[in-house]
């Protein structure tokens, strides 16, 4: 039986500003269709560069981005396009992430427009009133504005952009880290419906090994630029075989008992 082709790689992918300031070293890693993946390490590991990149934003200086089992061409707008429907994101922060000129509705359909995946006016509120039930939003909030809206429920309304035009693959920067403990629960529980229901694949880049383990099946370790180690989630966990893994493990806060 052949292998699954990933639906998104990392090969040998290498990234620095300038000379002397490398951010990635070779970094290689795959995503399966309908795979969950963490990614974790420290602040200035290099994670969120790593995004940029997978997400074509960013030239790599050395190795290639490769999706469906092809390089990804920046250059062709067709291929962009392709790729743009297939993968989405979702940042970090909710507050400044969505256009405060632009309705809830607005900018939900924005993706479907831009990406012309659904271009009668019709077909695109229906897809909205679609997502906002989706992520747990009333049918009005289509008509309002950002500002009128609590971190978490900004963030679910990212969430529901990112799901727009019917993505494969998420990729996640931090996308629970400017949110309350109790909201982080709601948006968790979101993202695993989300996954078991629509068979939405992601690409989680965290610092929180707790959301990590909730979200993914497999984690990758990042250290100062390297993929140090690779393995099922719950194995990394309690059998960590890196030094780094471990100091990362620690350092996680316990409760006595």
């Amino acid at each position: 039986m052949s292998a699954v082709t990933p639906l998104l790689a990392a090969e040998e992918l290498s990234f620095a500003y300038g000379p002397g300031q490398p951010v990635l070293r070779e970094v290689s890693l795959a995503v399966a269709p309908g795979e969950s993946l963490g990614l974790v390490g420290e602040s200035g590991a290099g994670k969120t560069s790593l995004l940029r990149l997978l997400l074509g934003l960013s030239a790599p200086t050395g190795g290639r981005v490769v999706f469906e089992g092809h390089a990804l061409d920046r250059r062709s707008a067709a291929t962009m396009r392709k790729f743009r429907q297939a993968v989405q994101p979702v940042y970090q922060d909710p507050f400044s992430s969505l256009d405060p000129r632009m309705t809830v509705g607005e900018s939900i359909a924005e993706p479907l427009r831009s990406l012309r995946v659904t271009g009668d006016r019709a077909a695109r509120a229906a897809r909205v009133a679609e997502l906002l039930t989706a992520v747990d939003l009333p049918a009005d909030a289509a008509t309002r504005y950002p500002d009128a809206f609590s971190g978490g429920q900004r963030q679910r309304i990212a969430i529901a952009r990112a799901l727009a035009p019917k993505p494969r693959l998420i990729l996640a920067d931090e996308p629970l880290s400017a949110l309350d403990t109790s909201v982080r629960m709601h948006v968790i529980e979101l993202f695993q419906r989300l996954a078991r229901e629509q068979g939405i694949g992601m690409l989680l880049v965290s610092h929180d090994l707790t959301i990590v383990s909730a979200l993914c099946g497999r984690m990758a370790v990042l250290e100062s630029g390297r993929i140090v180690e690779e393995g099922p989630t719950g194995q990394l966990l309690t059998e960590p075989q890196h030094p780094y893994t471990r100091r990362l493990l620690a350092s996680v806060p316990r409760l006595p008992g």
